[in-house]
């Protein structure tokens, strides 16, 4: 029996639940108008895909240069969104 949720999988099962959930809030939103605005949950969303990518780059033995690259925007995206909650 293959164990679909392990390793490189369950990764990818958890980065497409970030896609549904970008999408749903996104929709949720542009309907109602109540809620998160998309715009202020972005930058902390895409900081988390993009770490969740850099683990599924790692565990599919790419080279280090593309998992680097996931986590260096991963900290870009974690600074922005630090700098839009800064009050």
């Amino acid at each position: 029996m293959i164990d679909f949720l392990s390793g490189v999988h369950a990764v990818d099962l958890i980065l497409v639940i970030v896609a549904a959930e970008i999408i749903a809030i996104t929709l949720y939103w542009h309907v109602t108008r109540r809620g998160i605005s998309p715009r202020e949950l972005l930058p902390n969303l895409v900081a988390g895909a993009l770490l969740l990518l850099a683990l599924r780059l790692s565990l599919s033995d790419y080279s280090w240069p593309w998992y680097t690259a996931c986590l260096a925007l991963a900290g870009v995206a974690n600074v922005a969104d630090l700098r839009q909650r800064w009050r």
